[in-house]
């Protein structure tokens, strides 16, 4: 008989599955991040794709050519100004503050020249506002 005392066994822990799930956690991250360059964005506006364009009864069209021309209804504007653009937009809406101002811009033209029409029909009294674009079939066609 053997009346030694035994040595007990210390526990141990294998942290080997313990890895082996943590790099496969990490590989599923690293494959499933997006990574984007804001950089390398290219813009062509305007294009949209619409059904079927909405009729305004009391609409007011104002284009904004490539070189920052306006015209109202058809009617070139005598000055590039904000003061000319909002005096040309108020004697255009007919129908009061029921008025829709439809911007028709250039896809080229500046943006301050879009964002000066909106502060002409701001002071006219006009808020409803939308923009005039073509869609992308048609644009395809160019």
């Amino acid at each position: 008989m053997n009346f030694r005392p035994r040595k007990q066994e210390e526990p141990e822990i294998n942290l080997i599955p313990f890895i082996d799930v943590l790099l496969v956690v990490l590989i599923f991250l690293m494959l499933s991040t997006t990574y984007s360059k804001f950089t390398e964005m290219q813009l062509k506006l305007p294009v949209a794709d619409t059904e079927a364009q909405r009729d305004y009864a009391k609409e007011l069209i104002v284009a904004v050519s490539a070189d920052g021309a306006y015209s109202v209804n058809r009617t070139p504007v005598a000055g590039r100004s904000l003061e000319s653009v909002a005096t040309a937009i108020a004697e255009g809406a007919k129908a009061g503050k029921d008025t829709v101002v439809i911007i028709s811009a250039d896809a080229s033209a500046k943006h301050q020249a879009v964002v000066t029409v909106m502060e002409a029909a701001r002071r006219a009294g006009l808020n409803q506002i939308t923009f005039a674009t073509q869609s992308s079939a048609q644009a395809g066609g160019q």
